[in-house]
C-alpha cells in the first residue's frame, strides 16, 4: 500500500481517534489489529500527533498523567487511586497507588505506593486501570478498616459491584471481612465513617430516614437528627437544609449538623457532642 494512502489525513484521524477512544494511551499492537499500521504510528510519533510512551505503548500529547505513567511502567491503576477514578468516595491520598504481578520485571515507579498481588480477576493486556473487584480486594488490604468499608460501600451503593458476586470470589481475608460488613445504603463515606464509629453506641441509628418529605442523614433513637454536610453543602443547598432543620425543631427534634473535617479531623469532639446528647435524653420521645 503506497505511503501516501497510510498517512493520508483520514487514516492518520483515525488512528488518532482509536487512541482517544482507548483513554489517549494506547499499545501499538492493539491499533494495528483495529486497523493502522506500524508506519502509521511511526509516522504520527515523528510528527508529534503521538508520543511514545514505552516499547509497543503510544500516548495523545497532553495524555492523562496517571495513565501514562501506568504505561510507562507497566503496572494499573488501582487501590484508592482506581476507586477514585471510578467515582467512589476515598479519603485523601496524597500518592498514587498501581498494581503489579509480583512476577513482572523492570522498576516500578518510586513516588507510588506499588501493590504486589496476582488479581482476583484476570486484568486484560491492554488495562491501566484495575477492574472495581481487584481495586476493592486492594483497598481491603491497604486502607484501614473504616476507610476500606466506606470505599465498598460507596461501590455497592453506585452498583458497580454485586454483594453475591464478590462472595464466589477467592477473596483475601481483610476482603471478605469487608464484604461482610458492606452495604448499599450509606449516602456517602462519610456516613459510613460516622455509623462505623459509633457502632458501640446502645441507641438504633438509622440512616436517611424521610421526615418532613426529606430525608436526614442519622435518626438516633426517636428524637436527634444528625446531618453531615459535605462539599456539597453550600448555596441553596444549605439553605434548603437549614430551613429543614428548622421545620424539624418545630417539631420536637433535635438536630446536630457536622462538617466533613470535623468527622474526618476532629472525631473525639464530635463524638463527644453526641454522647452529652444522649446522656441529657435529646434522642428520647417526650
Amino acid at each position: 500500500m503506497p505511503a501516501s494512502i497510510l498517512t493520508s489525513p483520514t487514516a492518520v484521524l483515525s488512528l488518532l481517534v482509536a487512541v482517544e477512544s482507548r483513554g489517549g494511551v494506547a499499545r501499538a499492537t492493539t491499533l494495528v489489529a483495529a486497523g493502522s499500521s506500524r508506519y502509521r504510528i511511526a509516522r504520527a510519533i515523528d510528527d508529534g500527533r503521538l508520543v511514545r510512551v514505552r516499547r509497543d505503548w503510544v500516548a495523545l500529547p497532553g495524555a492523562d498523567a496517571e495513565l501514562v505513567s501506568a504505561a510507562r511502567w507497566g503496572v494499573v491503576l488501582s487501590c484508592v487511586t482506581a476507586a477514585r477514578r471510578l467515582g467512589l468516595w476515598v479519603p485523601a491520598e496524597d500518592r498514587c497507588h498501581v498494581a503489579a504481578d509480583p512476577a513482572a520485571a523492570g522498576g516500578k515507579p518510586d513516588r507510588a505506593t506499588v501493590h504486589w498481588a496476582k488479581p482476583i480477576v484476570p486484568r486484560p493486556p491492554d488495562a491501566l486501570i484495575d477492574g472495581i473487584q481487584n481495586t476493592l480486594a486492594l483497598v481491603a488490604t491497604c486502607q484501614p478498616f473504616e476507610s476500606a468499608l466506606a470505599i465498598w460501600d460507596s461501590a455497592l451503593r453506585l452498583r458497580l459491584v454485586d454483594a453475591t458476586a464478590l462472595r464466589r470470589l477467592d477473596l483475601p481475608t481483610a476482603a471478605r471481612q469487608v464484604l461482610e460488613k458492606a452495604t448499599p445504603f450509606a449516602d456517602s463515606g462519610l456516613e459510613t465513617l460516622f455509623r462505623f464509629r459509633l457502632r458501640w453506641l446502645r441507641e438504633p441509628i438509622r440512616a436517611q430516614v424521610v421526615i418532613l418529605d426529606r430525608p436526614v442523614d442519622f435518626l438516633i433513637g426517636a428524637r436527634l437528627v444528625v446531618q453531615l454536610d459535605g462539599g456539597h453543602h453550600v448555596g441553596a443547598q444549605r439553605a434548603a437544609d437549614i430551613a429543614h432543620d428548622a421545620q424539624l425543631a418545630l417539631r420536637g427534634y433535635h438536630v446536630l449538623r457536622f462538617t466533613y473535617a470535623q468527622v474526618m479531623d476532629d472525631w473525639p469532639a464530635v463524638q463527644e457532642v453526641i454522647m452529652h446528647a444522649v446522656a441529657a435524653g435529646l434522642h428520647l420521645a417526650r
